[in-house]
């Protein structure tokens, strides 16, 4: 067998002795308009689009202004999953209003 085939010889292997014609050329289509038009935004009902879940710690933080003094024991909710970062924010926003801030516990929602 011939292992050097011409280009010719090999699309009449493949496409049998069908005659190759002229390239075909496309006519320019022109794009119909649709008579439909689009309505506006605020006129079209808006899907609601639920929450992802977002993960919760609440911290428990004993706070007062005395040292040794009269203590308040304050609730946080921290809309992150670290402990430590939890903490950190709900320390940051006690110490706003009071001196002392103490960490009591960490627990998720």
């Amino acid at each position: 067998m011939n292992k050097e085939l011409t280009l010719e010889e090999m699309r009449e292997a493949l496409f049998g002795d069908a005659e190759i014609s002229a390239p075909v050329t496309t006519a320019l289509v022109e794009e119909i308009q649709p008579d439909v038009t689009a309505a506006p935004l605020s006129k079209v009902a808006k899907k609601k689009v639920s929450k992802a879940f977002t993960p919760r710690l609440l911290v428990t933080l004993r706070v007062s202004n005395e040292f040794e003094g009269r203590t308040l024991e304050i609730v946080h909710e921290a809309d992150t999953l670290s402990t430590l970062l939890a903490e950190q924010e709900a320390t940051k926003a006690a110490r706003k209003k009071f001196r002392y801030v103490e960490v009591v516990s960490v627990k998720s929602m």
